[in-house]
This record gives structure tokens, C-alpha cells and sequence, in this order.
């Protein structure tokens, strides 16, 4: 148990990237709750998938890589049920390692900022079951992914109109949609899997991008392709920059059930609309769709609100990060941040930045 306090090392998020730097911790013999703590804002194990709507299932277009050390749980994401619910089956997955390494992940446990007191790190945290704290930290990971926000573009006319907007963070069940007309915005997976879902529920039914879709013709990402988008990441993240999109720079694979969508001519993306008037969007040409909902597939940011007191973000928009660390603070590492935002790169990073962790203590 942890009550405040000092500890070594925070790591603040337990979705894959702060599970595998934990796990390398627990493997070079450091103990949760004494020598690290981790804390997570969700009600449960699973990171942002806990999240995720009912009817996502794991598959090519959402594959969850394993955690290093999965193996030795006796689970493996390449053998998981993929008839049942995603979010499900990786919360199920997350909970039982976290139990088997000993993790002691401290949830539900809202981060509300990071600042500087002398040469500490003050974690302020805020909790039902602890209220108010604040603890000291040597060295900070934050591994907060993205789903804490969302991105929602601004296009003329948002405010005027009278239907329904959300986000895929939002998303719950298509049936809420039965007889509405709804557009759908992004050109990601989310996107395609919100098309294919309410094909057939929703009265009228409009994709837009703000790109043509680059379309894949394999079930599976082309490692060229996918290694030159996580390198355009990694460039952007150690100059500072805003962090481009991957699937910007990878396309998107076409699996079978794509390809259906496709040659029904449900996955045909029309290009980004004008504006929004009150009942519906307004394109390039001055015609009018009508709408009753707009869902924004639009993607996310980075959550680094809690941080800000730490002065961390440059000029450009980003954050200075090479190699898990940031270039303007050593006591900070971020990960999952940039090129290892993948579930692959995740994990791969653990282990990169429990190394330096280690060295520093």
C-alpha cells in the first residue's frame, strides 16, 4: 500500500506501455509500492481498452501485441478468444499480469499535476478512497497514452449545428443510431470499423476524409511502410514537433471484410466537407447533406495536461523526447509517446527506459 510519500520512481498510466516498464523493474528486482508506484485513472485493469465499444473484437485492424513476460501468465493476445468483446479480453489479460508480477496498481487514481518542490518531482494525485495527496518522486514515467484526449477538429459553423456530435471516445453501441442520418469523420481504422457497424442501423450513412484513403492490399501493414511512419514519429517527437499520424503513413490494410464494405460501396470516403450549417454539412460545391449525428473519428493527442506546470512542451507544439527521455528534463521519461506509441513499440520501450531508470537510481 501506498499513502503518499516519497518513492523512487511514479510511473502514472497501466495500459501497455507502463506495465512493460514495471515489468522490467519487477525483473531487476525492484518492488512495487516501495521502490515504484503506479497510478491509473481507470476503474479496472486494461488500459484505454477498458474503454472501447461492446462490439470491437481483436483482429488486424486492433491487435493488441503481448506484454514482455505475458507468456509466463500462460496468456498470449495470438490465442485470444476473438469472439468476445476486445476490451473484455485485454482487461482480463492486463489484470492477471498485473497480479502475477505483483504490480499493486494503485486505480481508480486521478493524476492532477506534476510540478517541481527543490530537487523533487510532486506527483499531486486525487482519489474517492484517499482524497487529496501528494507524493515525491526521483524520477517520473508517464504513460498516459492518448485516450484522455481526444482531438476534435474545428470547421466553420460546429456551434450551429442542432444534431448530435461525438467523438469515438463516446462511442457505444451503433443501435443508438437505428433511423438517423450520420456522418462519419476520419480516415482510420476507427472510422472504417464505425461504417461497417452502423451499415444497415443507421437511416443514411456519409464517410468523409480529410485525405484519400490509402488503401493496402494485404490483410497485413507493410514493414517498409510501417517502419518509415514510425520514423517520421521519432523525428517529429525529438524535434519537438506535433506528432504526425501513423496510419497517415502507413495505409490501411485491406482484410476481406473491407474489401466487401468497398464493393458495396459503403467504404467510399467522400472529401472533407466545407462547414456545418444547423441540420446537416455543407460542401465544397454549396449542396447540403442533412445529418442528425456527426461522429469525429478524428484521433487523439498525447494526455500531457498534468505536466504542464514542468514546462516540458517547445515552441513547435511538441515535446522534446529521444529515446523515451526528455531532452529538457532527465527526471522525465515518456512512454508510449511518439514512435513507441504502437503496442509493439510500447513494449519494446519498457525495457529501453526501466535500463535508464535503473541507471539513474
Amino acid at each position: 500500500m501506498h499513502d503518499g510519500g516519497t518513492v523512487p520512481v511514479v510511473i502514472i498510466g497501466s495500459g501497455q506501455a507502463g506495465l512493460s516498464v514495471a515489468y522490467h523493474l519487477r525483473r531487476a528486482g525492484l518492488t512495487a509500492g516501495r521502490d515504484f508506484v503506479i497510478f491509473d485513472r481507470g476503474a479496472d485493469a486494461g488500459g484505454a481498452w477498458q474503454y472501447r465499444w461492446e462490439s470491437l473484437r481483436l483482429g488486424e485492424a486492433h491487435r493488441v501485441n503481448d506484454l514482455p513476460g505475458l507468456a509466463e501468465v500462460g496468456l498470449s493476445f495470438e490465442t485470444a478468444d476473438r469472439t468476445r468483446p476486445a476490451r473484455d479480453v485485454v482487461t482480463e489479460y492486463y489484470r492477471r499480469f498485473e497480479e502475477h508480477y505483483e504490480l499493486n496498481v494503485l486505480r481508480p487514481v486521478a493524476v492532477r499535476s506534476v510540478f517541481n518542490r527543490n530537487a523533487d518531482l510532486v506527483v499531486r494525485t486525487s482519489s474517492v478512497a484517499r482524497g487529496e495527496q501528494e507524493t515525491l518522486a526521483r524520477l517520473l514515467v508517464n504513460a498516459t497514452g492518448t485516450w484522455g484526449a481526444p482531438f476534435v477538429p474545428h470547421y466553420p459553423g460546429a456551434d450551429r449545428f442542432q444534431g448530435r456530435q461525438l467523438h469515438t471516445s463516446d462511442y457505444t453501441d451503433a443501435r443508438q443510431f437505428a433511423g438517423q442520418r450520420v456522418v462519419v469523420v476520419g480516415g482510420g481504422t476507427s472510422a472504417i470499423g464505425l461504417m461497417l457497424e452502423l451499415e444497415g442501423i443507421a437511416a443514411d450513412l456519409t464517410w468523409v476524409a480529410r485525405r484519400p484513403i490509402e488503401w493496402v492490399r494485404t490483410e497485413h501493414l507493410d514493414p517498409e511502410g510501417a517502419l518509415a511512419a514510425v520514423a517520421k514519429q521519432d523525428e517529429a517527437a525529438r524535434n519537438g514537433l506535433a506528432l504526425p499520424s501513423i496510419v497517415s503513413g502507413t495505409g490501411v490494410p485491406v482484410s476481406r471484410r473491407i474489401q466487401a464494405g468497398i464493393d458495396r460501396g459503403t467504404l467510399v470516403a467522400r472529401p472533407m466537407f466545407a462547414g456545418l450549417e444547423e441540420t446537416g454539412v455543407r460542401w465544397p460545391d454549396g449542396s447540403v447533406t442533412a445529418a442528425d449525428v456527426i461522429i469525429w473519428a478524428t484521433g487523439f493527442r498525447p494526455e500531457l495536461r498534468h505536466l504542464a506546470p514542468l514546462k516540458l512542451r517547445t515552441g513547435a507544439g511538441g515535446l522534446a523526447v529521444g529515446a523515451g527521455a526528455s531532452w529538457s528534463d532527465p527526471r522525465i521519461f515518456l512512454a508510449g509517446y511518439g514512435p513507441q506509441a504502437s503496442t509493439i513499440g510500447a513494449r519494446r520501450a519498457g525495457r529501453v527506459i526501466a535500463r535508464r531508470l535503473l541507471a539513474l537510481l
